[in-house]
């Protein structure tokens, strides 16, 4: 290899890890809030169960929906850096402003305005990554926004776990949780200063010059020329120069991309993969854990999901996307299946040590409960809340269920491993890669937009509902309804997903766009 290609796949590298900072930040500032939760819930006087727990720990996916709608347009309207740069600010001011707030209602503003960030940079830095590496290294290079999203998730659980071992003043330890935020939204503010604009969107404005500098950075000359001929043939034969407009994305001859980008966007989400990020502590506590025993759980999940992205990097330009979204996807479904039958299989009975652990009064209103055994999740809940009143019940829960499950708590550990290991290797990493690759240049950002938009709307609704389908249906049954749509998302990928690991984007766009019924076999390599 000569000096000049490794020159430009290391500026390749570097320009790419800078730019997934922007992964980074999302992560943290997703997963943090799971170990903020219980104690910002008591400072603003939230009830167990309360919507305003669902809505503060969701706020960030109500606020990434907006991100999600503008991201496009004003990507290609302004540029991928200049919006980049935007999203490093208002992540900043997210970290700060939960950090301050002092009643929930701020402190749900802010994560909405952290939010608008993290829509734009979960769909802007893969989309630069992608537009401006080389198409051997496309795979890798995407992949690099996914790593940083779970590193940024991983730091978020040991982080917490520190703040929570260290500082006992449960009144200001979720400050400094979410506080911390700040310092890597300031380094990557600075740190965007130093990366290129996107070859193709000069390319797109004309600007072919600046587009074939960038080029001959990231993969020499040769690759430079070829790079660009190919973008110029591209735009000039489709028009794609011109701006696109919602009528092409929702044309016939999108139908096959839009399919497949709708559906990914849809199973990626719904199979409940921010349910238990954002209550991994939570649920480690529902099934007889203590605090620290559930905030160490929980960073088990995220340095698995690290571990386990960094095998998908390694994997995906090799074995290919649709492989690993088979594997992943049938590896989720049977973890849900393990989970849901673990607290399918558990019971609940209050002892005298339970009821110990209450205060007099509590455990008076629950004596006559004392040696019953409740096979139920749901109906021992009732039980309880019948005996000693809303809002002792929304208090003491946790507490209560603690010191009366017997449930298998390996078996809940193992299948959640398995579950986040499963998804880290499938639909988080390969689907922004997917959606990178398969939508035109022409309509690419507003495509973008509009299905991250969709993927934003069911993270949304599967987050700000977890907890109620928990009250409500049970863990059980909440496990097996995620289980059915991972057996879904197989059926779909195996169906519609076609491979694109070694194609440029214009191969890929000549593959799919307005292919007929006679060329379905794409779909199966």
């Amino acid at each position: 290899m000569t000096t000049s290609a490794s020159g430009s796949r290391l500026y390749s590298v570097i320009i790419s890890l800078i730019v997934a900072l922007g992964g980074f930040l999302l992560g943290f500032d997703s997963a943090v809030i799971s170990g903020a939760t219980p104690f910002y819930k008591s400072v603003f006087g939230l009830p167990t169960g309360s919507w305003l727990i669902g809505l503060s720990v969701s706020a960030i996916i109500l606020g990434a929906i907006g991100g999600n709608i503008i991201a496009g347009p004003l990507a290609d309207r302004f540029g991928r850096k200049p919006i980049l740069v935007v999203t490093a600010f208002l992540f900043g001011f997210c970290a700060l402003g939960c950090a301050l707030a002092q009643n929930v209602y701020f402190f749900i503003g802010a994560r909405v305005i952290g939010g608008l960030g993290v829509g734009m940079a979960i769909l802007i830095a893969p989309m630069f990554i992608a537009e401006t590496a080389p198409r051997k290294l496309r795979g890798l290079l995407v992949t690099f926004n996914q790593l940083n999203i779970v590193l940024g998730i991983s730091i978020a659980y040991f982080s917490n776990y520190y703040i929570q071992q260290t500082m006992t003043d449960t009144a200001v330890n979720w400050r400094w949780m979410l506080g911390v935020g700040l310092a890597p939204a300031l380094a990557y503010f600075v740190l965007l200063f130093f990366v290129p604009e996107s070859p193709r969107w000069l390319a797109r404005q004309g600007r072919e010059e600046a587009a074939l500098a960038v080029l001959r950075r990231v993969g020499g000359e040769e690759h430079a020329q070829t790079e660009l001929r190919e973008i110029k043939a591209s735009l000039e034969g489709t028009g794609a120069a011109h701006k696109g407009s919602v009528a092409q994305i929702f044309s016939k001859d999108m139908k096959t991309v839009m399919l497949i980008g709708f559906g990914i966007a849809f199973f990626q989400q719904i199979t409940g993969i921010n349910a238990i990020f954002y209550y991994a502590p939570m649920i480690f506590e529902m099934a007889g854990g203590g605090k620290d025993a559930a905030f160490l759980q929980a960073s088990i999940l995220g340095l698995t999901n690290l571990v386990m992205t960094l095998v998908a990097m390694a994997l995906i330009d090799r074995l290919g996307r649709r492989p690993l979204l088979i594997i992943g996807a049938s590896g989720l479904t049977l973890a849900l299946v393990l989970a849901g039958t673990a607290f399918r299989n558990g019971s609940y009975t209050l002892t005298d040590s339970g009821l110990a652990a209450l205060q007099p009064e509590i455990a008076a209103s629950l004596g006559d409960m004392k040696g019953v055994t409740f096979d139920k999740e749901v109906a021992f809940f009732r039980a309880i809340e019948q005996r000693v009143g809303s809002a002792n019940y929304n208090q003491y829960k946790e507490l209560i269920v603690k010191n009366s499950i017997t449930i298998n708590s390996t078996l809940v550990l193992v299948s959640l491993i398995l579950y986040v290991a499963s998804f880290a290797i499938s639909l988080g990493p390969v689907m922004w890669a997917l959606l990178s690759e398969i939508f035109p240049n022409r309509i690419r950002g507003l495509a973008i937009s509009i299905v991250g938009f969709w993927n934003s709307i069911v993270s949304f609704s599967v987050a700000t509902v977890f907890p109620v389908e928990l009250e409500r249906l049970g863990s059980s049954l909440t496990y097996f309804i995620y289980a059915l749509f991972g057996l879904l998302t197989v059926l779909f990928v195996l169906k519609f997903v076609p491979e694109t690991k070694g194609k440029s984007l214009e191969q890929l766009e000549e593959m799919l766009v307005g292919r007929g019924e006679a060329k379905a076999e794409v779909a199966v390599p």
